[in-house]
């Protein structure tokens, strides 16, 4: 079976075929997580080692929305913040020599929230790698916006462990 990273890898005779999107089943091959913290609907754009865009439906249906908050439904920071990163694993996944591995926060500096995330909403996430050391950390700005308005933004930083 062919991997996404064999997918992405131009080939001798293809040289110009490279993955932009991903399906919800192909995020499901390059991260772990699953439902209730798979915040992740789809890869819209992808460059590899470079950026991703992703979206992510906001539902009602989703289960924080039992008490965050009760008849004013907002979507925690910390989960716009943990779909953001799930968007740069994908990233990390895809960079050489990182298969085998997990990628996980290694820290958070400078986010900010700038707009309120509700039931209905569709948020759009980029996030673009600033850097890369021993292919083991990373560093990636990240925004995150609803309808064009920037919704929240910050660095992450992501660690390999075995």
């Amino acid at each position: 079976m062919s991997t996404i990273t064999e997918s992405n890898s131009p080939s001798a005779s293809n040289p110009q075929t490279i993955k932009t999107t991903f399906s919800i089943e192909e995020i499901q091959e390059l991260l772990p997580h699953r439902y209730p913290f798979l915040l992740v609907d789809r890869i819209i754009d992808y460059v590899p080692g470079k950026k991703a865009v992703g979206i992510k439906n906001v539902s009602f249906n989703e289960p924080q929305f039992q008490g965050h908050f009760p008849g004013r439904s907002l979507m925690p920071g910390v989960l716009i913040i943990e779909a953001m990163a799930q968007v740069g694993g994908v990233v990390m996944t895809q960079m050489p020599d990182s298969q085998g591995g997990l990628f996980v926060f290694a820290g958070i500096d400078k986010v900010r929230f700038r707009r309120q995330v509700v039931p209905g909403d569709q948020l759009v996430m980029t996030v673009e790698l600033l850097w890369v050391k021993q292919r083991r950390f990373g560093k990636m700005q990240g925004k995150a916006e609803v309808n064009g308005q920037l919704a929240a933004e910050g660095e992450l930083m992501f660690s390999l462990i075995s």
